[in-house]
């Protein structure tokens, strides 16, 4: 019974394997006009496949003419319309063509499936109408986007705070940061909200309120050493940031010490989006595999998904002094029977100075024992050679940095743990 068991389970898979086969070929076959269309047209020239009629209820039109000059089309498979059904991120490979410098890859992103995308026209045209639908447009016109109008000097955080989680406090500091490098206006570097147009303006706002990951790209660059994929340019709805390379997860079998010195990377970006010398902490709310990419030449780890990013400003903090600000606070681990989730409050990560929120994320969700992904455990240090197992030593760093035993041990161990893989990576390199 038992040799009988996976018979019956191999024989399942191989059916299951040949009806998907089955079902793609028919897909294929109904869609024969179609793809032959797909790969004749290049559709991020269409104004309405982009969203471009939708604007100003838009991200950005800086690459515009890019997009209409055919400079940007989609790789071969993106072409294909009907695979859109498991695109739900709505996330496309693409090739981006200069004449002088030849063609790279970049990534584009819509920043939202289509439900959430319809969801934004619903509730534009609910507060301008009290209709779910409308003219667009229109709507735009009579809404908090516009009513911000070209009259007000500066972005204050009493009108956008808790529109997001890059504004779920904001201080004027940052603020004044994002409209100065704001990239969809020719006359970026200033902070002075009236020197935006109106429509430049509603823009600005709609992506804060809708996912300000643009904008979180653009205020802390890759140019400037933000461990961020960097941002290129938007048309309509449709975003293009620079191809960074294959996801985190394809590393997971990877050598041991490909893994050390991508775990190292990670635990260093924890570091410098929590202490660095500007004052703001980047605090990573969203930490998966799937949000960390690697590049192919340098090996140099960088965030791909930067939606869920929450900005504390330290210096006004120490300047307001909240109740507790200088009390040092410990995100606390929870057990949870989901992937990738983390336990974390908001209003904490706002009003204290000290916090090891990322030290935590980065832990629990990439590197230690608790980290679930995709049917797996054991994270990206798992399965260490046997001299480091029988050592002990990364299992009780790894152990401690996610569930600590003493107070503030996560601090600790997580200073602790960067400096044991940065040994262990010179010690692989000296070899």
């Amino acid at each position: 019974m038992l040799r009988f068991l996976p018979l019956k389970l191999g024989r399942l898979y191989r059916c299951l394997k040949l009806l998907l086969v089955l079902g793609l070929s028919v897909i294929l076959l109904m869609n024969t006009h179609n793809l032959f269309a797909s790969f004749q047209k290049n559709e991020l020239t269409d104004r309405r496949f982009i969203n471009l009629n939708k604007c100003p209820a838009c991200f950005g039109t800086s690459w515009c003419r890019k997009f209409m000059n055919g400079q940007v089309s989609f790789e071969t498979w993106g072409r294909l319309r009907f695979l859109d059904v498991f695109n739900v991120k709505n996330v496309y490979f693409a090739q981006y063509g200069e004449p002088r410098e030849g063609t790279r890859r970049v990534v584009l992103k819509r920043l939202g499936s289509n439900q959430e995308l319809a969801e934004i026209d619903q509730k534009i045209c609910k507060r301008a109408t009290g209709r779910p639908r409308c003219d667009l447009i229109q709507a735009m016109y009579k809404t908090e986007f516009a009513r911000i109008n070209g009259d007000v000097r500066l972005l204050t955080p009493g009108v956008v705070e808790g529109w997001s989680d890059l504004v779920h406090c904001p201080s004027q500091r940052l603020l004044d940061r994002v409209v100065r490098r704001y990239a969809e206006t020719k006359d970026s570097g200033s902070f002075l909200l009236k020197n935006l147009k109106d429509t430049e303006r509603m823009q600005l706002l709609i992506t804060l309120a809708f996912n300000p990951e643009p904008l979180v790209l653009q205020s802390f660059p890759s140019d400037e050493g933000w461990p961020f994929a960097k941002y290129l340019g938007a048309c309509g709805r449709m975003v293009a940031v620079n191809y960074v390379g294959e996801e985190l997860w394809s590393f997971y079998n990877a050598p041991w010490e490909k893994r050390v010195d991508l775990a190292r990377q990670l635990m260093d970006i924890a570091e410098q989006l929590t202490n660095n010398d500007f004052d703001f902490a980047l605090y990573l709310l969203d930490v998966s595999f799937d949000n960390f990419a690697v590049g192919p030449r340098d090996g140099k780890v960088i965030i791909v998904d930067a939606e869920n990013v929450l900005v504390a400003d330290k210096r006004q903090i120490k300047q307001d002094k909240p109740e507790n600000y200088d009390v040092w606070y410990e995100s606390r681990f929870e057990e949870c029977d989901r992937e990738a989730c983390l336990s974390f409050s908001k209003e904490a990560l706002c009003s204290r100075v000290t916090v090891d929120h990322n030290y935590y994320a980065v832990c629990q969700n990439l590197l230690s024992q608790y980290a679930t992904w995709r049917g797996t455990t054991g994270g990206l240090l798992h399965d260490p050679p046997a001299h480091i197992a029988k050592d002990g030593q990364l299992e009780a760093l790894l152990d401690e940095c996610t569930k600590p035993k003493k107070r503030y041990g996560r601090f600790q161990a997580a200073k602790e743990l960067r400096e044991y893989l940065t040994r262990l990576s010179a010690a692989q390199y000296d070899k």
